[in-house]
């Protein structure tokens, strides 16, 4: 005779349309009742696509059917109308990563602010206070982690299918860089940037992380809007320069996350002033005040202003992030130590 265990356990095989996630795990299963050879099935859903209740009806039946003694199978849906698509709400539910923690997005409005290079740095330096911390560069279209790490290493995958990340520097990596030949482009549409970003986040053996800090594309598209709809996000840093320019799209990408109620942690002002070493003048190349004044007005804590260095640049190319040298020999580096400390207490309490 099926149980309600033996229930739960094959509806797990049923994934949501279009997702590699089961339905169990995304918590549209509100109830399993068993007496004697019947069963019934109450699944909650918000959507407005009727594919999606048929499909998940007809896959849930077959598995509850196959279990051994089962008789008549009933399945109660109740679809809810979903949120309002303006506002960027999802129709499933958030939910963490087998693994880890705590998860962190790192993200900024456009390009070329050096998003990148922060999340690198930023998950060194929460890796030296002792936690174990994982990187995963989702930005699909222009990945750089497998650069600034130095590797070429091809993932290989465990006997239930996971990615086994790659391990460089004390971190857990994972990124499209991984899986490319050098030059290759990543020519995907929409959809199929969602699924290898569910990929990443799903299906990678993340081995019992502290920290999982996220590398999100520049702007507010469909990967980022993957992320913050499925993903239960501790927080977000916004990775900015202090010129105007910079700030009018960092304010595009904290409207995204405050929209889907993803906590600001703070901002950083990234390239913020040239230290000379031969005067010590600090000059301010792109502008002074811009990320003070922008986190006074969201409310939110400036978290760091990182220098402009060389050796920022240099270290990034070669493979060895610059959090990786001696704070006390550069400034940089202890910009971003003092970074990882301050994004630690600004984390809700768990």
């Amino acid at each position: 005779m099926p149980t309600e265990d033996t229930v739960r356990a094959a509806l797990s095989t049923v994934c949501y349309p279009g997702f590699n996630r089961d339905i169990v795990s995304f918590g549209l299963v509100k109830g399993v009742q068993v007496e004697g050879s019947s069963v019934s099935i109450d699944i909650t859903l918000a959507t407005r696509d009727a594919n999606v209740p048929r499909q998940i009806h007809e896959a849930a039946l077959a598995a509850v059917k196959a279990l051994p003694g089962t008789g008549e199978v009933k399945l109660n849906f109740d679809i809810k109308e979903p949120p309002n698509p303006v506002t960027g709400a999802s129709s499933l539910p958030k939910s963490s990563i087998p693994g880890v923690k705590r998860i962190i997005a790192v993200a900024s409005g456009k390009g070329g602010v050096g998003k990148s290079t922060v999340a690198a740095n930023l998950a060194v330096s929460l890796a030296a206070t002792g936690a174990r911390v994982g990187l995963c560069d989702c930005d699909l279209y222009g990945p750089s982690v497998a650069l600034m790490f130095g590797t070429d290493e091809r993932p290989m995958q465990n006997e239930q299918q996971e990615i086994i990340p790659i391990r460089r520097h004390g971190l857990q990596l994972m990124s499209m860089g991984f899986l490319l030949d050098d030059g290759s482009p990543v020519i995907v549409r929409g959809p199929m940037a969602t699924k290898y970003t569910q990929q990443f986040l799903r299906q990678v053996a993340w081995d019992d992380l502290d920290y999982l800090v996220l590398d999100l594309p520049p702007g507010t598209g469909d990967i980022q809007l993957t992320i913050m709809q499925t993903v239960a996000l501790d927080g977000a840093v916004i990775v900015t320069t202090p010129q105007e320019v910079a700030l009018i799209d960092a304010r595009k990408a904290v409207s995204m996350f405050a929209k889907l109620n993803v906590p600001i942690l703070g901002i950083i002002e990234n390239m913020s002033f040239f230290l000379c070493p031969s005067d010590g003048v600090a000059y301010h190349i792109f502008g002074k005040g811009g990320g003070e004044h922008e986190a006074r007005r969201l409310n939110v804590p400036l978290l760091a202003q990182i220098p402009i260095e060389m050796s920022v640049r240099e270290s990034g190319d070669e493979g060895h992030p610059i959090a990786m040298s001696d704070p006390a020999k550069s400034p940089a580096s202890r910009a971003f130590h003092d970074l990882a400390k301050r994004v630690v207490g600004t984390l809700p309490k768990v």
